[in-house]
Parts: C-alpha cells; structure tokens; sequence
C-alpha cells in the first residue's frame, strides 16, 4: 500500500490539507478545479460560492462525460479495425 503524504492546495482561495497518495496528480487536479472554479466566477458574477461551485462541479462533470464518451467510441473503433486485422491475417495463410 502506498504512503500518504499531506499536500496543501488552494482552490478558489481557499487552503485545504489533503492526505494524498500522488502529490504530483493532486496537485493538478487541485489545479484543474481552481481554474474552472475561477472561471465560472468570471462568467456568472454576483453569484454565490455555492452556485459557483455547483455549476463549476456540472462542468467538470460534463468534460468527464465528454472524455469517457470519446473512449468508448475510440475503443469500438480499435476494436472493429483489430478484428479487420485479424481477418485480413487469416485470409492471407
């Protein structure tokens, strides 16, 4: 099992103390977060912590969604062009 290490972070000006076990992966993350948070203030001014970071949550939600589709179709395409491989290596023994 891998040792935790503590990692302090800052995300919309705010510092957290997190017990990590890759400091380097959350330390981006934490990056990642800030900025979205960050920018989502910027594009609803006058609205509360709360609604920036749900809305901020919703978009981060949505960029997953976004990756996780992308790889499902890159792997059904993957696997459709490995069974045209295969076939085409069957038909030429």
């Amino acid at each position: 099992m891998t040792e935790k290490k503590k990692l302090k972070i800052n995300i919309f000006d705010k510092e957290y103390s997190l017990l990590v076990e890759n400091q380097e992966i959350a330390t981006e993350l934490a990056k990642y977060v800030n900025e979205v948070m960050n920018e989502t203030r910027d594009d609803l001014k006058d609205q509360s912590t709360e609604t920036i970071a749900v809305i901020a949550a919703l978009n981060i939600a949505y960029d997953l969604f976004l990756e996780k589709n992308n790889f499902r179709e890159f792997s059904i395409q993957s696997i459709d062009k490995i069974k045209k491989i295969k076939l085409l290596l069957n038909e030429s023994t």
